[in-house]
């Protein structure tokens, strides 16, 4: 079985500062990896370089056996949502139908069923009473459940997400990680860059460690443990004796 997505020996640099060396690694389908890791890790630089969104040094990616190019279609992206114009003037509804121009084409405008598969997404997400609303006019946690949305009509196999927890609310999180799993249960695989030590063991089955160097990949039960975590965060990170829970300090 062709792995969703296979790296091999990625090396990406900024201003000839190597920020990822040699990153090798490929995953299984239908899991759901948390990829962890201190701040200057490289953790969304992983994700750009693989969508080819920034320039590498050096490596190979291959999605489903093939280019990235060539399987643009089966591939979904959520960014940091700092990274969007939120003033941008479109509304919610516009936002999710946008996924579906990878289905269409550069001449086709999307048609009714188009828009129905949208709707349908942002029902998903518990949004569809603001498809009209202004995406400049929703709340940080609602923003974010439409780029989800959007994802989701892009109707892909693999998923590539950026830090979606980062500045949500419970009710947002906790919906965010229904629809992950949902897509999971369907087979699709989906990577998550992830901050929140105390949240990996109950989000995800897999984990990739990074810093700057792939430490480890594999199953949380596997990976998730005091000296791997040492080992990934240095200093930076001291566990708990009671409950071995993994606390960041400065």
């Amino acid at each position: 079985m062709t792995s969703p997505v296979t790296v091999n020996n990625l090396t990406v640099a900024y201003q000839k500062k190597p920020v990822l060396e040699d990153i090798s690694f490929s995953v299984p389908e239908g899991k759901l990896i948390g990829i962890i890791g201190p701040n200057g890790a490289g953790k969304s630089t992983l994700i750009k370089a693989i969508l080819e969104l920034i320039p590498t040094i050096s490596g190979k990616v291959q999605i489903f056996g093939s280019s990235y190019k060539q399987s643009r279609k089966k591939v979904g992206y959520v960014p940091q949502r700092e990274s969007v114009d939120w003033d941008f003037p479109t509304d919610a509804l516009d936002v999710v139908t946008m996924g579906r121009y990878g289905h269409l084409g550069w001449f086709k405008r999307p048609g009714k069923t188009d828009t129905a598969i949208a709707m349908e997404c942002l029902e998903k997400v518990g949004m569809s009473q603001f498809a009209n609303r202004q995406i400049s006019q929703l709340s940080g946690g609602q923003q974010q459940r439409v780029f989800l949305a959007r994802a989701l009509a892009q109707d892909a196999d693999l998923y590539f997400m950026d830090e979606p927890f980062v500045g949500v609310d419970a009710a947002t999180e906790k919906a965010i990680i229904t629809l992950l799993n949902d897509l999971k249960k369907q087979g699709k695989t989906v990577l998550v860059v992830h901050h929140d030590l105390n949240t990996v063991k109950e989000y995800f089955d897999w984990i990739m460690l990074l810093n700057k160097k792939l430490i480890g990949i594999g199953p949380t039960e596997v990976l998730f443990t005091k000296d791997y975590l040492q080992t990934t965060y240095g200093g930076k990170l001291t566990m708990l004796e009671k409950d071995t829970s993994p606390i960041i300090i400065s």
